[in-house]
């Protein structure tokens, strides 16, 4: 399977006037391409630093960050790799720059210089897959927010890339403007195959990657299956992060002595399990 995002020993530093901040510490990892691994970590992890330096808007202080083995320190190589490595940000309302919703999405295209009716066709397909194409006409910003996100998602997808970097792209939604993007990601992620990288506070939505990695002080101390990530309760709760509150039930019960297994992720998982008793 071929390597989508291969970073390598990297690591970051903010300047400060008296003395610089590491937010990355020597990490690695990579991710396959159609591969949908969650972010986790408390603020000032590093996070929304590695968000960045994976679509070049920030370059490493050591280390290399690769996408589809495109070295992000290539000057040459940066429109590439941002066109291959696509970013969705947490305020929808700073990446919309149009008043209308088709010509916001044509923007991308058009800086990259593609053809007019090219250019017409990709505003179609991206406006069909965020389910959107009914609002085409409308002005962002009389939109709700998780209609906003579904179209900044949008203008991404007409620039075609193979991978979506998504930081905390809910965060500023309420219930069901996630549900609506989160429901995007999936899509994206299960039909067309894109790669996705899902920085995320919510564990709801790290349940639903193939792989999850937490992040502490600019370091990964965390890379594994959701399943196995969130049965290990108590050293999530030592990184004061939560664990999915189904999950958190099941471990109290196991306490109290009643036989369920460990990984439980699911309302539906966990009602399966409780069966056995009735």
């Amino acid at each position: 399977m071929k390597t989508m995002i291969r970073v390598e020993d990297l690591s970051y530093e903010y300047k400060g006037q008296e003395e610089n901040v590491r937010a990355l510490d020597h990490i690695s990892f990579t991710v396959q391409a159609g591969e949908f691994v969650a972010v986790l970590g408390h603020n000032g992890s590093g996070k929304s630093t590695l968000a960045k330096l994976i679509n070049g808007l920030l370059l490493p202080t050591e280390g290399h960050v690769r996408i589809n083995e495109m070295d992000t320190q290539d000057p040459e190589k940066i429109w590439d790799i941002r066109s291959t490595a696509g970013m969705v940000f947490q305020n929808p309302d700073n990446q919309l720059v149009a008043t209308i919703v088709e010509e916001d999405i044509a923007f991308g295209p058009e800086n990259l210089g593609v053809p007019q009716p090219e250019i017409r066709e990709r505003v179609d397909r991206a406006l069909e897959t965020v389910e959107m194409s009914a609002f085409r006409d409308r002005a962002p910003h009389l939109l709700s927010g998780g209609q906003k996100q579904r179209i900044a998602i949008a203008g991404v997808l007409a620039m075609e890339p193979d991978c979506i970097v998504f930081d905390e792209p809910t965060a500023m939604l309420d219930p069901s403007g996630r549900r609506e993007v989160i429901n995007t990601i999936l899509k994206l992620n299960h039909e067309q195959k894109k790669t996705i990288l899902l920085i995320t506070h919510y564990m709801d939505e790290a349940i639903l990657a193939d792989r999850v990695l937490v992040m502490e002080k600019g370091k990964i101390v965390m890379d594994d299956q959701p399943k196995k990530i969130f049965n290990q309760v108590n050293r999530m709760k030592e990184l004061g992060l939560d664990i999915p509150q189904v999950t958190d039930l099941a471990h109290q019960l196991i306490q109290e002595g009643i036989a369920l297994s460990d990984d439980i992720l699911s309302i539906e998982e966990m009602v399966e399990e409780l069966c056995q008793y009735v």
